[in-house]
């Protein structure tokens, strides 16, 4: 896979560069180039900014330079994605990643200041994408993001395909603890069906954990994972003895009980 990044701080991307992903790039599974926008900047100054029409605080980046680093860094036949890195943009999801990851190519646009111009925006780009609900000083930290989640799912990256296929989101629901040695250590000790070599009762246990931390953790997610999906009479039965674990703790959690009573009181008054 070939990603691109235009930025103003090519500078700042050196750690993609280094453990995994390097070590991928170096195997020849992965290429990532960032490439400077003032290069292509045709101004007296080579400057990649102005003041915004209307007025307001900041500035807004050009249209000009960053247009012509586009054209000039996917050539006639690309059929990529360009995707530009915004808080206004759709939130990237796990899906969004594994969509990216089976794309040939990708160009990111790293933002800045008060954003882009929107001409620069409708002339060449497909997608705008947002790695959360706040703000950062520039598209670059979260390009960043985008790259190491959509990398590690490439083909040889990870050198073990079952990491990416086993983790939290990919199933569906977060990740399960994990142990190494020692067994013991500070007088907690690594679970039981961790250490009988039991195939089935590691899977019951891994299984049970991962349903228990999102329904604690990301309800919404376990309620999305459950819905609709037809449950064995065995894995029923691990899912109503998570199910039993929540209720246990919620009784002795006066902080979960008190939750509890006040939406048992708000469902009375309505």
């Amino acid at each position: 896979m070939e990603i691109t990044i235009l930025t103003t701080f090519p500078e700042m991307f050196a750690p993609l560069h280094t453990s995994i992903l390097g070590r991928a790039e170096k195997a020849g599974h992965l290429s990532i180039r960032e490439v400077d926008i003032r290069a292509y900047a045709t101004n007296k100054h080579h400057n990649t900014d102005d003041a915004p029409f209307g007025g307001g605080a900041g500035m807004v980046m050009l249209a000009q330079p960053i247009v012509d680093a586009m054209r000039d860094v996917q050539g006639e036949n690309f059929t990529g994605k360009r995707i530009y890195l915004t808080p206004k943009g759709r939130t990237l999801t796990q899906r969004d990643v594994e969509r990216y990851a089976g794309e040939s190519s990708l160009i990111l646009l790293c933002g800045h200041y008060e954003g882009v111009d929107q001409r620069a925006i409708d002339l060449c780009i497909d997608e705008e994408v947002s790695i959360g609900d706040y703000v950062l000083t520039g598209g670059e930290l979260a390009a960043m993001v985008l790259v190491d989640s959509v990398a590690r799912l490439v083909p040889g990256v990870l050198g073990c395909e079952n990491s990416a296929k086993d983790e939290s989101f990919t199933s569906g629901l977060l990740e399960y603890p994990q142990y190494t040695r020692p067994r013991e250590f500070e007088g907690l000790m690594v679970p039981e069906p961790l250490l009988n070599g039991n195939h089935r009762e590691i899977a019951k246990w891994q299984f049970q954990e991962s349903l228990y931390l999102t329904m604690k953790r990301r309800p919404e997610m376990a309620s999305a994972y459950l819905e609709g999906r037809k449950l064995t009479r065995s894995q029923k039965k691990m899912v109503d003895e998570v199910f039993e674990r929540l209720n246990l703790e919620s009784e002795t959690d006066p902080i979960e009980k008190k939750e509890r009573v006040e939406q048992s009181d708000e469902k009375d008054h309505e």
